[in-house]
C-alpha cells in the first residue's frame, strides 16, 4: 500500500493513496488505528485490514489529491535518525575515505514538513543545500536486531530531503546546528509499505531543482545497506514505531559543485526514488512563507 497522513478540514486522517484518489481509511473501518506509527505498529493484521478498506471504498471516501492537505506521512515522530557519508559516490566528490563506522546525527520534527510546503530560506545563511535521501520508517519495536531480521521491523519507505545549513554546520564537528532549522526536512508524499518496496538497495534516487538535474543516482551505492543500519542502530537505542531513518545521500549536492549550487527562494527542489514517487517543494526566504 501506498500510506498518506492528511488533513480535510477537521482532525488528521490516515488515507491510502490510491489511483482514484486518496482513500480515507478511518471512515471506511473506524476501528483501525488513527495514525500511520499506529497502523504500522499493529503489524500485518492492522495493515491486511487496512488494505481491505482501500479496497472496498466507494466513491464517498475517496478524495481528489488537490483537495486535501498532505501532512509529512509521520508527523510526529520520536526520531528523526539522519545518516552521513553512507554513499561511495558523494565520499568520493567529497574526497573522503569510505567510513569504516556509521555516522549517525539527529533531526528534530520541527523540521519535518510535508510535499508541496515551502522550504524557508532562513535570513542568517544563503548557504541552503538539497541531499535527496531514502527513508525508512520503522513499524515494529525493536532492540538488538540482526541484519538478517531486520526487514520485519520496517514499516515502510518514503522520500526525505535532508536541507542543510552549510555554513552553520560546518562551524563545528557537531553538525546539529547545519540540520535543525523549521522546515528543513521534507518528507513523502506516502509512505510505501515493505512489502511493496523488497529490495531498498537497488532504487533510482535523484534530485532535480526547476528542472536541471542535480543528484542521479541508486541506493546500490549506499556504503552501509538498509539492514546493517538496523543492525547498528537497534544495538545502540531501541527503534519504536514511527521513527524515520534516513539513509544519507548520493553525489551532487550543492556543496561539493564548482560553483557551488545553493536553494535559492522561488525555486521548486524535487526528491524522486525509484518505487516511491515524487516529493516537491517550493523555496521561499524568511518572512514570506
Amino acid at each position: 500500500m501506498r500510506l498518506c497522513t492528511f488533513r480535510a478540514g477537521g482532525p488528521d486522517r490516515i488515507g491510502a493513496w490510491t489511483d482514484r484518489g486518496i482513500v480515507d481509511l478511518l471512515a471506511v473501518d473506524p476501528e483501525l488505528p488513527d495514525s500511520l506509527a499506529g497502523l504500522l505498529a499493529g503489524g500485518p493484521p492492522a495493515l491486511e485490514r487496512a488494505a481491505r478498506a482501500a479496497a472496498t471504498a466507494g466513491p464517498a471516501y475517496r478524495t481528489a489529491r488537490d483537495e486535501v492537505t498532505l501532512l509529512p506521512p509521520i508527523p510526529a515522530p520520536g526520531k528523526i535518525i539522519c545518516i552521513g557519508l553512507n554513499y561511495r559516490d558523494h565520499a568520493a566528490e567529497v574526497k573522503l575515505e569510505l567510513p569504516t563506522s556509521v555516522a549517525v546525527f539527529a533531526k528534530w520534527p520541527n523540521v519535518l514538513i510535508a510535499d508541496g510546503a515551502p522550504i524557508v530560506i532562513p535570513a542568517a545563511s544563503s548557504k541552503v543545500d538539497y541531499e535527496a535521501e531514502l527513508a525508512f520508517v520503522i513499524g515494529t519495536r525493536a532492540h538488538h536486531v540482526a541484519e538478517a531480521d531486520a526487514f520485519s521491523v520496517i514499516g515502510g519507505y518514503t522520500c526525505f530531503n535532508d536541507v542543510s545549513v552549510r555554513d552553520y554546520q560546518a562551524r563545528t564537528s557537531q553538525w546539529t546546528m547545519g540540520k535543525v532549522w523549521d522546515t528543513h526536512g521534507p518528507c513523502g508524499p506516502v509512505l510505501v509499505t515493505r512489502d511493496e518496496l523488497p529490495d531498498p538497495g537497488n532504487l533510482r534516487i535523484r534530485c532535480s531543482i526547476d528542472g536541471e538535474t542535480l543528484q542521479d543516482s541508486s541506493t546500490s551505492q549506499m556504503v552501509f545497506s538498509v539492514p546493517r543500519l538496523v543492525a547498528e542502530l537497534s544495538a545502540v537505542m531501541t527503534l519504536e514505531p514511527g521513527d524515520i531513518v534516513s539513509t544519507g545521500t548520493p553525489a551532487g549536492v550543492g556543496v561539493s559543485r564548482n560553483p557551488r549550487r545553493w536553494i535559492r527562494p522561488g525555486e521548486r527542489v524535487r526528491v524522486e526514488i525509484e518505487g516511491i514517487g515524487a516529493l516537491e517543494n517550493p523555496a521561499v526566504a524568511e518572512g514570506s512563507a
